[in-house]
């Protein structure tokens, strides 16, 4: 191992960014400001008009990354470019999809239909408003923890290769 490992761990709607600094005792300032350079704040509201109509110079515009527009922002528009972070939520499981949600301290099947379908939607959004390209992010499992097991984002991983989506490396 080096001397850093920098993981993400996502949960529903919530991202955690996790900086690992091997033998150091504390958390130095440095580190701090770093990890908030490249956090995910996702939240239900941006400014919709500065985020999808100010140009380039506009830190709140979506030119610069630093707000991310959740698919109620987005629903019924088109962007340029998307970034989809792919939750454990929804995950391929050998032949299905699993339909789950982060309860408490673990993942809980959902089983009313409805909900699956809300879910399954909340993708389809997500997935369907870049005009010119979109990146999907999808999590590397861990062993040390249990909220990110390999079934999760490895099987889901592999069968978006399968599809035909590109890795970019």
């Amino acid at each position: 191992m080096g001397k850093r490992v920098d993981n993400i761990v996502i949960i529903e709607d919530v991202a955690f960014i996790i900086e690992f600094k091997v033998g150091d005792g504390g958390y130095e300032k440095h580190a701090i400001e770093q990890v908030i350079d490249y956090t995910i704040d996702v939240k239900n509201e941006i400014s919709a008009p500065s985020w999808f109509l100010n140009d380039s110079q506009d830190i709140r515009s979506s030119y610069f990354l630093e707000e991310v527009a959740t698919e109620f922002d987005i629903q019924g528009l088109e962007i340029d470019w998307a970034c989809v972070a792919w939750g454990g939520n929804f995950h391929f499981n050998n032949t299905d999809w699993k339909y789950q949600n982060f309860k408490g301290t673990k993942w809980q099947n959902i089983n009313k239909e409805i909900d699956k379908e809300y879910l399954k939607n909340t993708y389809r959004v997500l997935l369907t408003r870049a005009r010119q390209g979109m990146v999907i992010f999808v999590p590397e499992r861990s062993e040390l923890d249990h909220t990110r097991p390999k079934a999760f984002y490895d099987e889901t991983y592999e069968y978006l290769k399968e599809i035909g989506i590109q890795e970019i490396e």
